[in-house]
């Protein structure tokens, strides 16, 4: 019985009368199946009809197989083509793939290869849609029975990439309603990790028996890989690990990837705490204490990381790494991206370079400030599609292929990520209390402790005290704090916006990835 499918393919070739079975086969199949024997002919025939797929014989008489796919592509560069040729040479097969064809056969072909490459270039997004929905359908169980049972820190780091894997493949293939529902799953994770991390955090920091966290980080990971070649050590400030998947590709055509691990940033998630943590090798307590002149609490005027360097240069030297040659750089503009990319050379005599790059942070303060960034960015799926797009367009970029020509090893990483906030939650504090959506600090602070978790002793966490009875409250989940003045206000204008500062998998599990050039 003939079966109907209504796809409509057009056949190029110069021998189309010795592939009459071929067509019929194709015929019974379902598919209406046009001819013509040469490109000029293809072209007036595609200027006329809509075709699903084009069938094209590369060793044509005239206007050739890859000539005619020019133009095709000029028409119309969304049009599927399947390339046939007697032709094995690997010149002609890379000139045909540079044009974007779908597939590319070597004759003789039989009809059933003809069917099967039909198939993939017409139904592989669909097959590949349905395959992941019903694996995710039945995944789905086995993961909300692994998350009430998670009880280590390195269980929630492989759970958390497993969600992340999931949320790729599923947004790749635009199913909302398994997105929804996964969502829904990653919002009981979240609620699940909060309550882990109040219940551990503290014994962390006393015992050094938890992850690497932001102060231990260069001690843990960054110094075993300082050893002999030059290092370029990239900090992205507020990459999150599924950002880093998506800018993953891009990087991984100049380099090789060597290993990738999660460590988690310290709270409050913020610049000023983890990342001079970072570079310092200290806990923010131990940075105020030793560097009284170097330290600004929230209260205080001014910028609150411009020690970093010097925060850097001693904790290499309290490593026994005081000796070896580096160089520190901060990236905040175009022009300075560009700038350090075009005279990376001139620091090939280092053996460390630390590079600090500030985009993504001032991405995701963009999208609360800036009506046309929200609308760009308005999930999580179109956050990381704005992420790639910057950057494959970006002197970062730039300065990675220039990297792994002159032979760097990069390492990538960042000092906390960043999570899209939905629901508001009420806190009462004095005027001097900080500004935070993600956490607060001040003196006489009340809230909710469903949504939060509260320190009334920063010395507990290892935090400074801005005066003698202040304490620390940090948002969990997807919640935001917002003071009873003008709260519906506040409220109506930080919904669905990014933030950080708080206690969440996508602000503390981010990534630590090493590469060697190619």
């Amino acid at each position: 019985m003939k079966i109907v499918n209504h796809t409509s393919i057009l056949w190029v070739d110069d021998e189309i009368d010795l592939l009459k079975s071929h067509i019929i086969f194709l015929n019974e199949k379902g598919y209406s199946v046009d001819t013509c024997t040469n490109g000029v002919d293809a072209l007036e025939k595609v200027s006329k009809k809509r075709y699903e797929v084009i069938l094209l014989d590369e060793n044509m008489p005239g206007l050739n197989g890859i000539g005619t796919l020019k133009q095709i592509k000029k028409t119309d560069r969304n049009l599927k083509v399947i390339m046939i040729t007697k032709n094995e040479e690997e010149n002609i097969m890379e000139e045909a793939i540079g044009k974007e064809i779908s597939d590319y056969l070597i004759k003789p072909v039989n009809p059933n290869q003809i069917l099967l490459s039909l198939k993939k270039t017409l139904k592989d997004k669909e097959l590949i849609k349905d395959s992941n929905i019903s694996e995710y359908q039945k995944e789905f169980r086995n993961l909300s029975m692994k998350m009430m049972s998670l009880d280590k820190f390195d269980e929630w780091v492989d759970f958390y990439k497993e969600l992340i894997s999931w949320e790729l493949k599923l947004s790749d293939i635009d199913e909302n309603t398994m997105s929804e529902i996964l969502n829904n799953q990653k919002s009981e994770a979240n609620k699940l990790f909060s309550k882990f991390i109040e219940k551990n955090y503290q014994q962390w920091l006393k015992s050094n028996s938890g992850p690497t966290l932001s102060h231990n980080l260069i001690k843990n990971h960054l110094i075993s890989e300082i050893n002999g070649s030059p290092v370029l050590f990239l900090v992205i400030d507020n990459l999150r690990y599924d950002q880093w998947k998506v800018i993953e590709s891009s990087v991984l055509d100049y380099y090789n990837p060597v290993k990738e691990l999660s460590y988690f940033s310290i709270i409050p998630t913020t610049t000023q705490y983890s990342r001079n943590s970072l570079f310092a090798g200290m806990m923010p307590k131990e940075i105020k204490d030793r560097f009284p002149k170097f330290w600004m609490d929230d209260n205080e005027k001014g910028g609150k990381n411009l020690h970093e360097e010097d925060f850097l240069k001693q904790n290499l030297k309290s490593l026994n790494l005081g000796n070896i040659k580096t160089e520190y750089l901060k990236i905040t503009n175009l022009k300075s991206g560009q700038k350090i990319s075009e005279n990376l050379k001139q620091m090939l005599n280092n053996d460390l370079v630390t590079i600090v790059y500030n985009f993504v942070d001032m991405l995701s303060h963009s999208k609360t400030e800036m009506e046309i960034i929200k609308e760009l960015a308005s999930n999580d799926k179109a956050y990381r599609s704005l992420t790639k797009s910057w950057f494959i367009n970006s002197p970062l970029f730039e300065l990675v292929k220039n990297a792994s020509l002159l032979g760097f090893k990069l390492i990538v990483t960042t000092d906390h990520g960043t999570i899209n906030v939905k629901n508001p939650s009420k806190i009462i504090g004095d005027r001097n209390s900080s500004q935070n959506l993600r956490y607060k600090t001040g003196r006489s602070l009340t809230s909710d402790k469903k949504n939060n978790i509260i320190y009334s002793d920063p010395h507990d966490i290892m935090l400074p005290k801005v005066s003698i009875n202040s304490s620390f409250v940090f948002a969990k989940e997807d919640y935001y704090l917002v003071y009873p003045n003008n709260y519906n206000h506040y409220s109506n204008y930080f919904k669905n916006t990014y933030q950080h500062g708080g206690i969440s998998m996508e602000e503390m599990i981010i990534p630590f990835v090493v590469l060697n050039p190619k």
